[in-house]
Formats: structure tokens, C-alpha cells, sequence
């Protein structure tokens, strides 16, 4: 994501994400509830003060997954905020901005020390759930880093956690907006 893009997307109507989005077929109710859930962990995780102890998380900067471009990618056909006029959607490329978007986040999350356990019982399973039953993804493609579960984290890493989670949750909301309207199948056209 661009400055430019998250500027956008930060300072547009919330609203105006999850209108419409052209695609083809439907995406299940399934994957609206586990899009759901997985914000709800993000945001649970990022409330757990333990989790964060020295520093208080809501005041610090977030950290998007810069290799993709999820925000313009799942953005809505038609006019922007800044009054351009995007004239096509690709739902493929949407949906594969997305996935590779969830992918990066489960090899960093699986990465980090766990000692109390949060990330292992939330934030991994409901990633690797909305992959594979949305995205027909191989719990194969991923390498998963694995790390001491009880290996305690330095200030440095929970910095870096809760950056990085903070920019989970502003991508995850941009995924839901998207697979809500997917689900919804509105106004459907053929992609591009």
C-alpha cells in the first residue's frame, strides 16, 4: 500500500468501502463470519495489556504489509475520494492480494513469542481458517516459523507486535468490507 492509498483509505467515509464491488459468485456466509472473527481477535488481542506490558499499543504507529496493494485492489469500481474514477475490478486480483495479505501475517504472527498463549489460540487459527476455507489455500504454502511458546519477548518485539498488529486490523477491515459485498453479490459483473 502506498501513502497515497492508506492516506485515502484513512481518510474516506468508512461507508464508501463496502459499496459496491463488482464480482462474480458469491462468497459464503462461512467466510463473512471468520472475516468477522478474526478482526474480533485482532482487536482482543491488541486490548490485552499483558500482552504489550511498557507500552501503551493504541498509541503507537501502525505497520501495513507494504508488498501488496489490498486497498486499491478491492477498492469499489467508479469514483474515489480524490474525485479519480477507478473503471475496472479485478476480483482475482482482489482475492490474491488478500490471501497473500493473510499468508504474510500468519509467517510473522507464528513467529512471535507466545508465552501466554493468545496469539496460538486467536490470531493463528482464525488466519489459517479464513485462508483455507476462503481462499482454497494449502496450509503447505506457508512456512510457519516456529518459536519457544513460552520464550519471553523483548521490548523491541512487542513494539514490533503491536505495530504490526495495529496494521492487521486496518487490513482487516478492509477485508471484511470486501468479503461482505462478495457475500452479498450485488450489483455482480463479470472481472476483468
Amino acid at each position: 500500500s502506498s501513502p497515497a492509498a492508506l492516506l485515502l483509505l484513512l481518510v474516506c467515509p468508512l461507508w464508501q468501502l463496502a459499496q459496491a464491488l463488482p464480482l462474480t459468485g458469491r462468497v459464503s456466509d462461512q467466510c463473512v463470519s471468520q472475516a468477522q472473527a478474526l478482526l474480533h481477535n485482532i482487536t482482543g488481542t491488541l486490548s490485552k495489556k499483558e500482552l504489550f506490558s511498557g507500552m501503551d499499543c493504541s498509541k503507537q504507529s501502525l505497520e501495513l504489509h507494504e508488498e501488496t496493494q489490498t486497498a486499491w485492489a478491492c477498492w469499489p469500481k467508479g469514483p474515489t475520494c480524490s474525485g479519480t474514477i477507478k473503471s475496472e475490478f479485478n476480483k482475482e486480483r482482489c482475492l490474491t492480494n488478500i490471501a497473500e495479505d493473510l499468508q504474510h501475517y500468519l509467517r510473522f504472527l507464528s513467529a512471535q513469542p507466545d508465552p501466554e498463549g493468545w496469539l496460538h489460540a486467536t490470531l493463528l487459527p482464525s488466519t489459517r481458517q479464513l485462508l483455507q476455507n476462503c481462499f482454497a489455500w494449502d496450509s503447505e504454502e506457508v512456512e510457519e516459523e516456529k518459536v519457544a511458546v513460552n520464550h519471553p519477548s523483548s521490548y523491541a518485539e512487542r513494539l514490533k507486535l503491536c505495530k504490526v498488529l495495529r496494521g492487521f486490523q486496518v487490513r482487516s477491515i478492509t477485508i471484511n468490507r470486501a468479503v461482505k459485498y462478495m457475500n452479498a453479490g450485488a450489483d455482480a459483473q463479470p472481472s476483468s
